[in-house]
């Protein structure tokens, strides 16, 4: 007879505990899908489950479940130290751990050090195979990984008590996570997504789902986690519609401005989209994500920004992807001619980040390793902003900080964000654009930009690693990490703090294809 397992799920969309007020109010809003899909299945499987979304409120004994056999963590990269740290924490009260989610996708060699098991695309065949054997694996734990990803989901209506257990820790603002699809048909050598097969889901399924939860809410509000929702338009959006009246539903996505064309927009506002988030990455490449075909510099600029001030006369919030100090872009350039279009498109927020190597994410990071140009900055500080671990290509350090610090600078200088507050027309929109100016996205990012550069010229522990002249790892930063993770900082094992930041390129099935 089949043990009944004591299983716990944690999903960490938190780095450590935090007492934040937009923490308080969002994070939860953040919750993966995956954990609440695999503590479904394990319930399906007759096994007992404690699911938690760490949202950096709860204390390690809310996060431990008593008596755990198994414990599985969600983790994105940022929060793979949190992540280390509960694993030795749970390993040393008994359980086997278990790692899924990017992290694990990204940086399998060095998790297994850490847990007993580290799944890749997981389908309910490679579960079943994990809470079979539950068994300790170290000192290194196994790699497992479906063919792809999964062909179907518990939807909304089979996870709905953890998708609950989670919107109640959100005082206001209450989001429901769903997927239309998996994968992405566009190939951005820098994305996670770029080699995984376009898949759209069950369209039944999602249609009940939204049925489902306008029984249990007033005006829902759907954030679809697709990488790029819409590829499959008219088919998509059909479901929507023939589900739910129009506008019955707040919809929120990230779409490519090739999907993203004036009879869609208007198509899309009609069925209660409120929210788009386009990439636009860099202006001297991806000209077919962003439909501008061979236009590059100021030409695309000028498309790009007719094509948004269109988007934001349906749909009232655009938030506009930038990646800065990709290998396309050289000089002043790139940057003046962000600060153009911040100009020229007032009502959209930019979102930056600067250009990160996620371990085996993307086809891009085996050249970047190739190059030696990948730095091993601690994981935690792998958020797209805090640290760029790509030596850039056409930019030393200073000069590239210095660039990095005047596009947002003018970007959420107190003129930009009165002309974006100007060019919104709902007062959430203008709130949502205002709180995210002033607070950790705008102005605390542009403090930490400066310190930064300071740093660059005044730390003498900085230029060395910046050049990958010396692994020793700044104080600054050990700081940085020490000070997020709080009290779980004593639990974070040995040697976590360092990896390798070319294991992808020396593992064994790399080197003999060259």
């Amino acid at each position: 007879m089949k043990k009944r397992l004591n299983i716990g799920i944690v999903d960490l969309v938190a780095k450590g505990p935090s007492d934040a007020l937009y923490g308080r109010i969002m994070y939860a809003n953040l919750a993966s899908i995956m954990p609440q899909v695999v503590a479904t299945w394990c319930e399906q499987e007759g096994h007992r489950v404690r699911y938690v979304c760490y949202t950096g409120t709860e204390t390690p004994a809310e996060i431990m479940p008593e008596a755990a056999d198994v414990v599985f963590i969600c983790a994105f990269t940022e929060t793979a130290l949190l992540a280390y740290a509960l694993s030795r924490r749970f390993r040393a009260a008994g359980a086997v751990t278990v790692l899924g989610g990017p992290h694990a996708r990204c940086y399998p060699e060095d998790a297994r050090s850490y847990f007993d098991y580290v799944l890749g695309f997981t389908d309910r065949a490679i579960l079943r195979e994990v809470l079979e054997e539950c068994a300790p694996h170290r000192p290194l734990g196994r790699c497992l990984q479906a063919a792809r990803q999964p062909g179907s989901l518990p939807g909304v209506v089979e996870r709905w008590k953890f998708v609950q257990q989670t919107v109640e820790k959100a005082p206001w603002i209450r989001v429901i996570p769903m997927l239309a699809s998996f994968g992405c048909p566009y190939t951005c050598s820098f994305c996670i997504d770029a080699e995984v097969p376009y898949q759209p889901l069950a369209l039944d399924g999602l249609k009940e789902d939204l049925r489902f939860l306008r029984t249990k809410f007033k005006r829902p509000i759907v954030a679809w986690h697709d990488p790029n929702f819409g590829v499959r338009f008219d088919q998509t959006l059909a479901a929507i519609e023939e589900a739910v009246p129009p506008d019955s539903i707040a919809f929120i996505g990230e779409s490519s401005l090739s999907i993203l064309t004036e009879p869609h927009v208007r198509r899309l506002a009609r069925a209660g989209f409120k929210a788009v988030l386009p990439g636009i990455e860099s202006w001297f490449d991806l000209g077919a994500k962003s439909k501008t075909g061979k236009a590059q510099g100021a030409e695309k600029v000028k498309q790009v920004s007719a094509h948004v001030r269109m988007i934001l006369r349906h749909i009232p919030y655009v938030q506009t992807n930038f990646v800065l100090g990709m290998d396309a872009d050289a000089g002043p350039e790139p940057f003046e001619l962000t600060k153009r279009f911040v100009d020229l498109t007032p009502g959209a927020f930019p979102g930056y980040s600067l250009l990160t190597a996620f371990g085996r994410a993307a086809p891009l990071n085996l050249q970047y390793q190739r190059e030696g140009r990948v730095l091993p900055f601690p994981f935690a500080l792998l958020n797209n902003n805090q640290a760029m671990n790509v030596r850039p290509r056409n930019y030393g350090w200073t000069d590239f900080y210095d660039r990095v610090v005047d596009v947002v600078r003018h970007s959420f200088s107190p003129r930009i964000i009165a002309k974006r507050l100007l060019s919104t027309k709902l007062v959430a929109t203008r709130i949502m654009n205002l709180v995210r100016a002033v607070s950790s996205e705008g102005w605390g990012r542009l403090d930490y930009y400066r310190r930064i550069r300071r740093r660059l010229d005044v730390d003498p522990e900085f230029r060395p690693y910046f050049e990958g002249e010396s692994r020793r790892l700044p104080r600054f930063y050990r700081d940085l990490v020490k000070e997020e993770l709080g009290d779980l900082w004593d639990w974070l094992p040995p040697g976590a703090l360092e990896h390798e930041a070319d294991a992808y390129l020396r593992t064994d099935a790399v080197r003999r294809t060259g």
